[in-house]
């Protein structure tokens, strides 16, 4: 009798090791086996999303105004992951939430020694993400300069801001008043995002592709556990307390934006992303969490 208790204890032992171990972000994935989000398509997500946003009639009517996107990735199994988005490549301006591309840049610098990783450095970058701080991200933007975040947003490797599909993820501005500028050349946007390219971002951070893994795993450290508690957060704060979350927001005006990694249990693993153009913005993307794991675990 002992002797089969102490097996199944071992056994359920083994088994959260394994829960735990599957948990862990990055996930690991084969250097050469990352298959690009947008060959993730899924056309039965696609239908299930347009139809649940469709069914709101102010958020159908933003959508038709592309002044509303919304893209979303279905992590639960990582061998059958699923994205959907709904004005994809609708590149609008998004306040803070480019943030996460300045931060990309910036450990690209120091990972490359051309910044040096200080503890002023690490503070900056973690305020900049985490309380959304602009004096701590403008620091850092004067630090590394336009040129080099445009060039990793642009490089061959991330291509997260692409002219020939509707723009993507930029900053070229600093967040405080004066100083030199470098807009986008698609819409003149000095801080700018499509969900597709926000997506990609989450997508690549996951697998640990972005920079590499050891300097995924400290960006994914640097965004998680956020201070500003809004928008997602703060729905699922009520839905889901203690889910992990890796997030970075932005608003200004009528601009609202968001954009999450959810990593819970297997049932809640996504990557959303949120730009709306409304004064009601941050309610909409509030309201958001809830149909959208609907749309999730439909089977």
């Amino acid at each position: 009798m002992k002797s089969i208790l102490f097996k199944t204890i071992l056994l359920f032992f083994i088994g959260s090791c394994f829960i735990l171990a599957a948990q862990e972000l990055p996930v690991n994935v084969p250097v050469d086996s990352t298959i690009p989000l947008k060959e993730l398509f899924d056309h039965k997500l696609q239908y299930k999303l347009e139809k649940t946003l469709n069914n709101n009639k102010q958020w159908k009517s933003l959508i038709s105004q592309k002044r509303m996107a919304v893209g979303i990735v279905d992590l639960k199994n990582i061998e059958h992951i699923r994205f959907a988005r709904v004005n994809g490549n609708e590149m609008m301006y998004a306040a803070s939430l480019p943030k996460i591309a300045v931060l990309l840049a910036s450990i690209d610098a120091i990972d490359k020694g051309e910044l040096k990783e200080t503890p002023a450095i690490k503070h900056d970058m973690l305020m900049m993400i985490s309380k959304s701080n602009n004096q701590a991200t403008t620091r850092m933007i004067d630090r590394i300069g336009y040129d080099k975040i445009e060039a990793v947003l642009t490089s061959d490797r991330y291509n997260l801001y692409d002219k020939e599909s509707g723009g993507g993820l930029w900053v070229g501005k600093r967040y405080a008043a004066g100083g030199p500028t470098n807009r986008e050349p698609l819409k003149n946007l000095s801080h700018a995002a499509t969900v597709t390219q926000v997506c990609r971002f989450y997508y690549m951070l996951f697998q640990g592709k972005l920079v590499n893994k050891k300097r995924s795993a400290q960006m994914l450290d640097i965004m998680t556990n956020p201070s500003l508690h809004h928008k997602f957060v703060s729905t699922l704060d009520k839905i889901a307390p203690g889910v992990r979350l890796f997030r970075k927001s932005g608003s200004w005006s009528t601009y609202h934006s968001d954009s999450i990694l959810v990593w819970g249990s297997p049932s809640r693993r996504y990557i959303l992303v949120a730009l709306v153009n409304d004064k009601n913005g941050e309610q909409i993307i509030r309201n958001l969490v809830v149909p959208i794991e609907k749309v999730l675990n439909e089977q």
